[in-house]
């Protein structure tokens, strides 16, 4: 397994957090936004690429920076965020790490979860989930693994062949191999420049 594929890799799903998103009219229903904590995405890094391998940095307020280093070069990925409601400073660090994050690959996942309206109660001055959603197969370590991992390699080595080569016809062929569903669970294996260019050349 690539280190993108184990630092991609779906978390069990009681580590998955959730949090209310849009509500409806009289505000008994909203829409469940999963998410994980940060401690889950230093572990991540701790058990993929080891404690001495990452690093991160806060070049101005907002801005977290994921440094890898691969092959002894520092790689780096950044995302920003704004303060929270809840945690002001805080929240802002630990939200613009966590984005960083899913720069590279880590709880990118969840962005593909369908919106799902659930019941929710006031606390405060907000509102939480009066019930915890079930996450679809597809988004569970179980269904992550459902599709080989030589087969997720592969697919990963044609696809950028087929980018280098401008090969809109193969690439469509690759992928028209695999359902929607799989699609989903696959688009994780790629970063935002190589996603990018899939769209590109598909259209």
């Amino acid at each position: 397994m690539s280190m993108f594929d184990e630092l991609a890799r779906p978390f069990p799903e009681s580590a998955i957090r959730w949090r209310v998103g849009s509500t409806n009219g009289d505000k008994t229903q909203g829409i469940a936004l999963a998410y994980v904590d940060a401690r889950d995405v230093y572990d991540r890094l701790d058990d993929v690429v080891g404690p001495g391998n990452w690093q991160d940095r806060y070049p101005f307020e907002g801005c977290c920076e994921i440094g890898i280093r691969i092959n002894g070069e520092w790689i780096w990925k950044s995302n920003g965020a704004g303060k929270t409601d809840i945690e002001g400073d805080k929240g802002q660090y630990s939200d613009s790490f966590k984005r960083a994050g899913v720069l590279w690959g880590i709880a990118r996942y969840l962005y593909g979860l369908p919106n799902t309206w659930v019941p929710i109660k006031p606390r405060g001055r907000s509102y939480v989930l009066a019930e915890t959603p079930k996450l679809p197969m597809k988004f569970t370590q179980a269904g992550w693994d459902r599709i080989d991992i030589d087969i997720r390699k592969k697919l990963r080595e044609d696809t950028l062949e087929a980018l280098q080569n401008g090969d809109a016809d193969y690439l469509i062929t690759i992928w028209d191999e695999f359902t929607h569903e799989e699609h989903l669970q696959l688009w994780p294996m790629f970063d935002s420049k190589e996603r990018s260019a899939i769209k590109a050349l598909k259209e």
